[in-house]
């Protein structure tokens, strides 16, 4: 029985084939790393953490490797703290969503939201304003994290 990761990986090596684009080792590898996480992370800890398997990696083999996967839809940059994490809806790329950022742990949540996207798109028609692409993301206190402090 293949675990969650193994299904992840393997949804995503078939739509790189589907794609016609490569999936190489270092950018599955570094996949890997970013679906193992429970935060984002930052390029910086993907580089210590992939010279465990990729001892001579350097930064322009992580920052390759995240735009391809950024290209593709398979990972997400949460601009506020310029970290990356997996999309969790990467197999539908046009999906609307935003971040809902923890303060107290940095945990993210990827919501998807139809409603947040209708709502922009109606407030840029206003302006003539034609969105490429947007980025929603709200910083707060988690549930996890406002039960502990709570106690």
């Amino acid at each position: 029985m293949k675990t969650k990761l193994q299904q992840l990986l393997y949804r995503i090596k078939t739509l790189c084939n589907q794609r016609c684009v490569r999936l190489t080792p270092q950018r599955l590898e570094v996949l890997r790393i970013i679906c193992q996480q429970t935060k984002a992370i930052s390029a910086y800890d993907l580089l210590d953490l992939l010279k465990k398997s990729i001892p001579k990696a350097k930064p322009p083999t992580i920052y390759r490797a995240l735009n391809f996967l950024l290209l593709q839809g398979f990972i997400h940059r949460v601009e506020s703290t310029n970290k990356f994490m997996i999309c969790n809806y990467f197999s539908e790329p046009s999906h609307a969503f935003a971040f809902l950022i923890c303060d107290n742990c940095n945990k993210v949540i990827e919501q998807t939201t139809q409603n947040i996207k209708e709502i922009l798109q109606q407030t840029a028609n206003v302006s003539g304003f034609k969105i490429s692409y947007n980025i929603i993301e709200a910083h707060g206190i988690c549930k996890q994290c406002d039960i502990i402090n709570i106690s």
